[in-house]
């Protein structure tokens, strides 16, 4: 009897061992395949930027064109035209896709996980109509923080950040919860919304062009100075998000949760959205309004690398400047001798995407997982009891 029980145990153990082996053999596909992706993003959008700087009268070869940046950065100059139009038109323009790119898609990432909702990204709480309003204002009404060439950046920048203030004052006298912060945003959203169009009612019509071409969103930048200050944000911003990926996995499974195992919800909360509006604000002020980007690039990172926000928020980003990059190109070449703003080009890519994940996936796709061990909790999909025990 007593050789029974041990073998049973034996038994027991053995199919527990097994069990815990193909775990990890599971886990290990898993992040393979995550890596996988960001690398191969990483390669498409090198290559993307290479197409890029390739498209324009004067022609360069697709290959000549990292030899002229890298002559430009060694400090060996062979062609001086080709150097002067690459780093004068071209590379400027390129630079500006992938930042853009990275630190929205990041930021969209972080804002669907603080406040659980799929449809979340940075402009949910109001930061691009704040940004619009402050633009506005410095072209139709001529009123400015500064009197330098940074006259509508600063603005908008600043005009960006009030709807975070506000929602910082609203969550303290109620609670940093999801539904506060959406609803404040979108209420601030409006307001700016509503008086920016009184202001251009009254603009003449060069000002009204100047305005509406600002709001479609660019990338289109010459000057080297707002390429390097958008650098600054982006590289702070999305390494402030990237610390902030465990906690964002803790406050996945609900504030209570994280309570229980001494994290403050609402305080880390907060703290992203300082962050994100940072980051957002930084790019936008530059860039106009860009949509799309930090709305769908997380919903298709998070289809191959699950919900894990270590690895969702490089995975976002690196997709992000891939989509931008493509947007940008699609832009110059789709109407031969006229480019179309890359605003334009990530709504008309955007919008079916969405679209697309809304019909096909269904809640599935944001069932949150971040710990999604087991093959049943990968990329959205199984038992949320299982996945809650992973």
């Amino acid at each position: 009897m007593t050789g029974d029980i041990v073998r049973r145990s034996v038994d027991a153990w053995m199919d527990e061992s097994e069990e815990f082996e193909e775990e990890i053999s599971d886990f290990r596909k898993g992040t393979l395949r995550r890596l996988a992706f960001i690398a191969a993003c990483i390669a498409a959008a090198f290559i993307a930027a290479g197409i890029g700087m390739n498209i324009g009268d004067y022609r360069i070869d697709f290959f000549e064109t990292y030899r002229v940046v890298w002559a430009h950065l060694t400090g060996n100059v062979y062609d001086e035209t080709a150097d002067w139009i690459m780093f004068q038109w071209r590379l400027p323009r390129i630079c500006c896709d992938v930042l853009a790119g990275v630190g929205l898609a990041a930021a969209g990432a972080v804002m669907q996980s603080i406040l659980r909702n799929p449809l979340a990204d940075p402009y949910t709480t109001g930061i691009s109509s704040g940004a619009a309003f402050g633009a506005t204002v410095a072209m139709a009404l001529g009123l400015s923080l500064t009197a330098s060439g940074f006259a509508v950046v600063a603005n908008a920048f600043f005009f960006a950040l009030i709807p975070t203030a506000v929602i910082l004052a609203v969550s303290k006298l109620r609670s940093a919860s999801p539904a506060t912060m959406i609803m404040t945003g979108i209420a601030i959203m409006y307001m700016f919304n509503a008086t920016s169009t009184l202001i251009r009612l009254y603009a003449d019509p060069d000002t009204q062009a100047a305005i509406f071409a600002w709001t479609v969103g660019t990338t289109d930048i010459r000057e080297w100075s707002h390429v390097l200050m958008m650098t600054a944000f982006v590289i702070a911003g999305t390494f402030a998000c990237q610390l902030m990926a465990r906690r964002l996995n803790v406050i996945a499974a609900g504030d209570e949760s994280a309570r229980s195992i001494g994290v403050n919800a609402e305080r880390l909360r907060v703290i992203a959205l300082l962050v994100v509006s940072l980051l957002a604000a930084g790019i936008v002020s530059f860039t106009g309004l860009i949509g799309f980007v930090g709305l769908v690039c997380p919903h298709i990172a998070r289809l191959i690398v699950g919900s894990d926000s270590r690895y969702l928020i490089p995975a976002s980003a690196a997709f992000g400047a891939l989509l931008l990059l493509a947007a940008d190109i699609i832009g110059h070449v789709v109407v031969y001798g006229h480019s179309i703003q890359v605003g334009v080009i990530t709504a008309f890519l955007g919008a079916p995407i969405l679209l697309y994940l809304i019909i096909k996936q269904g809640k599935e796709v944001w069932r949150w997982n971040p710990s999604s061990k087991s093959k049943g909790c990968r990329a959205g999909t199984g038992d949320a009891r299982t996945c809650s025990k992973a």
